[in-house]
């Protein structure tokens, strides 16, 4: 189906149709793409290959595997994810049942981005599909091995009329906006992310948004250095440097940045080799056009380590820069690339100072053995996520939820936290028809005295939960009988509404 408009109704009509509710509709979705995974894994990393000439071993754990745990780990709990829950009432509405019931959305958009192009339109798929909502995905056009084998793979394994992957560039993006969803999710640049929220409003449509910013790290002089080095290097050489939470920039005092740079060296030359340009562990750069941008940056402040680099290849060896002003053109917006220049800052309070007069960044990192230091961190900054120690791992952790704040984005998934995206938190109160809970609530009603006002503030006041929810029954059993109500009468209001099955 060329149509896009068409494309849409396909998935709007399949979800009108309620295919996608059912809890067991979702479970074989998750298998089968899990499935896709287990039978296509090779494709996807040659795919990824082509695009990035991503190391297999990044492309098999970062992107594949990583999607495959996150599958089986909505496998094991999708059953509980779907059940309501329930919530306290007050006095009034003691012997009343209220819930939140987990609803899909409807038809939702991904948008993915070029850097990670399977895992990130992969795992928030996953999470749309155990939330039962019909996707229409659009891959980055800037990996075109990836976009088109999801595109042809995505058909043979889930339902053709509520999963839809739609190719091209910015007019099909642009074409996609303009039609009707119920949630948009877009990973991206904050540039193209402000213009998927402009796009949003005309439909108030709800959105997250996975962006970026400059992921600073503050080394403290106390903290074991080589390890720090180690695991800098490791976080910001990753796909070369083109990964959202890559290490942007490096804060530290005189004495830890010589000592850094010292061991980067070493380090360097463990991981890649005297000649990095000939490593197999090294990705390039995705395009020509973000190939020009991160070499400009080598003609800031002073080259420290590395600055080599070929157009033909798309290579820039891993770079440290050092003697950086903050209205360097490196410092203005996230390098997104194998260049890593370190700052001054002698002590928490100046970076911390430095951190907060730019915008808020989606991974902050901290390496101190000091919990006075991480106490001050936590306090005194915002970002996203925080990692103490070490750096991107905390992307593995499916059990926090990973987004930004602010510039860096809107909006967390992973795990839970996807079904919790894609599902609208629905509120339900089913009131009794029983006597008690309209002795409880007749205060209400016209005409007011200030007696009755009395009362129902009193009723009405917050007040910790005393009385947990299956002590209700007996409360109306023991009013019942303090009333002098008959046997009869005492079953016949005693509540049985039930909160409502899974799908």
């Amino acid at each position: 189906m060329n149509n896009l408009s068409e494309v849409v109704n396909t998935a709007r009509k399949a979800f009108n149709r309620e295919v996608t509710k059912p809890l067991d509709f979702r479970v074989k979705q998750l298998k089968a793409f899990h499935q896709l995974l287990e039978e296509n894994g090779s494709e996807l990393v040659s795919a990824l290959q082509k695009d990035l000439k991503k190391p297999y071993p990044e492309a098999l754990l970062a992107e594949v595997e990583s999607t495959k745990n996150q599958i089986k780990g909505a496998l094991f709990d999708v059953h509980k994810w779907v059940q309501p829950e329930t919530t306290e009432t007050n006095i009034i509405l003691l012997f009343d049942k209220t819930y939140i019931f987990p609803q899909p959305y409807g038809v939702v958009l991904i948008i993915g981005a070029w850097n990670y192009p399977f895992l990130l339109v992969a795992v928030p798929l996953l999470g749309a599909i155990a939330a039962g909502n019909c996707v229409i995905i659009k891959p980055s056009e800037k990996a075109p091995a990836t976009a088109k084998a999801l595109s042809s793979l995505i058909p043979q394994y889930l339902d053709k009329d509520c999963f839809h992957v739609v190719t091209g560039g910015v007019p099909e993006t642009t074409a996609l906006l303009n039609e009707r969803f119920d949630y948009i999710f877009y990973t991206g640049s904050p540039a193209v992310g402000k213009k998927i929220r402009e796009a949003s409003n005309k439909y108030l449509t709800p959105c997250t948004l996975e962006l970026g910013g400059k992921c600073p790290v503050y080394i403290d002089d106390e903290v074991d250095i080589e390890l720090a080095a180690k695991r800098i290097i490791w976080g910001k050489m990753l796909n070369l440097g083109q990964t959202c939470v890559a290490p942007d920039y490096i804060l530290c005092s005189k004495k830890t940045e010589e000592r850094f740079i010292e061991l980067a060296k070493k380090v360097l030359l463990e991981f890649f080799g005297a000649e990095p340009e000939n490593s197999p562990d090294l990705s390039r750069i995705v395009n020509e056009e973000h190939f020009e941008r991160i070499i400009k940056f080598l003609n800031c402040g002073k080259i420290a380590v590395g600055g080599d680099y070929d157009p033909k290849e798309k290579y820039i060896a891993p770079t440290i820069l050092t003697d950086i002003k903050e209205s360097d053109s490196v410092m203005q917006e996230e390098i997104f690339g194998p260049v890593l220049p370190i700052l001054r800052a002698t002590t928490p309070d100046e970076a911390i100072k430095f951190i907060n007069k730019r915008e808020k960044p989606l991974t902050l990192y901290l390496f101190s053995s000091n919990k006075n230091v991480l106490d001050q961190f936590l306090m005194s900054t915002s970002s996203g996520s925080m990692c103490v120690n070490d750096t991107v791992v905390h992307l593995s952790v499916d059990s926090l939820p990973f987004g930004g704040v602010g510039m860096s984005g809107m909006g967390t998934y992973h795990g839970k936290y996807s079904f919790d995206t894609f599902s609208h938190k629905r509120s339900v109160l089913v009131r009794s028809l029983n006597a008690i809970g309209e002795y409880l609530g007749k205060a209400r009603y016209p005409p007011y005295s200030n007696a009755k006002t009395r009362l129902l503030k009193k009723f009405l006041v917050k007040r910790p939960n005393l009385i947990p929810p299956y002590l209700s029954e007996l409360l109306i059993f023991v009013f019942g009988m303090l009333t002098a109500l008959t046997v009869k009468e005492i079953f016949a209001i005693v509540p049985n509404e039930t909160l409502p099955r899974p799908l």
